[in-house]
């Protein structure tokens, strides 16, 4: 009985040490248990210099640079109004006219006139109406200069500056961009609601902007010239550090390839793209899809390839 079981002991032993041999791993560890390599199927993106501009958003109201409320120089009632709301007027234009008149006591007429040139953008009263020289009768702007005005919470305005750039986007203009700059900044904030004013002049001026309408202002507050950009949706981290997967070697007229685990330091990251301070330099290969299974040298099979700007 003790050789058999001898015997049983030995046989045992060489059949866990043939399955280990048949489990080994190699490269990477893409073997399966009949050494046959798994190939992971990825899409890639090819990296290029590219600008990232890292914003703030704010909403904020268009208006006029210059823009005036004509008052009369004397109260009584408007007798005739000479222009309507949209006309351009010179400066000392008469405007309308009011009549200071009353029981018992008659008057001339005395002329509202325009202290500006510019374009009439609203006319209050109506003819008879009763007004005192604190009366606006009408409201004249200059509507080829306009800026646009916004609030900025207390908690942003050390990242406001003057001359910082804007892009400009309306609602009655989908998909449409506009230009602007910062040209005012406020001293103070606004104790009421912790805000600070800043003004924004578009460039150039555009017919197709309104007074009164409403503007989506991008503050751009840092930007990156020149800088590899990649989609987020590339860096894997794994233990505290932060990788990409590189196409290291690829097969002539085939599709096949194996990767590379590329540490990267990171830079600003706006809108699921982020700069690649250090690590891939420009026409570099990056998995951005099936690289969560990836380890240094596995073989992939690419899918698809997309290039930076598309």
């Amino acid at each position: 009985m003790n050789i058999e079981h001898a015997k049983k002991a030995v046989l045992l032993a060489a059949a866990v040490v043939l399955l280990a041999a048949g489990c080994k791993k190699g490269g990477a560890g893409a073997k399966t248990m009949d050494d046959t390599e798994i190939i992971y199927a990825v899409s890639t993106y090819r990296t290029a210099p590219g600008n990232l501009d890292e914003y703030l958003e704010f909403g904020g109201d268009v208006d006029s640079v210059s823009a005036v409320n004509v008052v009369p120089d004397q109260a009584g009632k408007i007798s005739r109004i000479l222009v309507n709301v949209g006309d351009m007027v010179r400066r000392d234009q008469v405007l309308a006219y009011v009549d200071a008149s009353r029981p018992g006591m008659n008057y001339s007429e005395s002329p509202v006139r325009a202290p500006i040139a510019g374009r009439i953008t609203s006319i209050p009263p109506t003819i008879g109406a009763t007004v005192s020289q604190a009366t606006t009768v009408a409201r004249i702007a200059r509507t080829d200069d306009l800026e646009i005005k916004v609030n900025v919470a207390e908690r942003f305005i050390s990242r406001i500056k003057q001359g910082q750039s804007a892009v400009i986007t309306f609602d009655a203009y989908p998909g449409v961009e506009f230009k602007a700059r910062v040209f005012e900044v406020s001293p103070v904030l606004d104790t009421s609601t912790r805000t600070m004013a800043i003004k924004l002049r578009i460039e150039p001026q555009d017919s197709r902007i309104k007074v009164g309408m409403y503007a989506r202002v991008r503050l751009v507050t840092d930007s990156v010239q020149n800088a590899i950009v990649i989609p987020n949706s590339a860096m894997i981290t794994r233990e505290g550090r932060t990788f990409v997967f590189v196409i290291a070697t690829q097969k002539d007229g085939t599709k096949a390839a194996t990767v590379r685990q590329q540490p990267v330091t990171v830079g600003i990251s706006v809108d699921n793209r982020t700069e690649i301070a250090k690590g891939l330099e420009a026409g570099d290969e990056i998995v951005v899809k099936g690289q969560s299974l990836l380890n240094d040298g596995a073989a992939v099979n690419i899918i698809s390839t997309s290039e930076a700007g598309m």
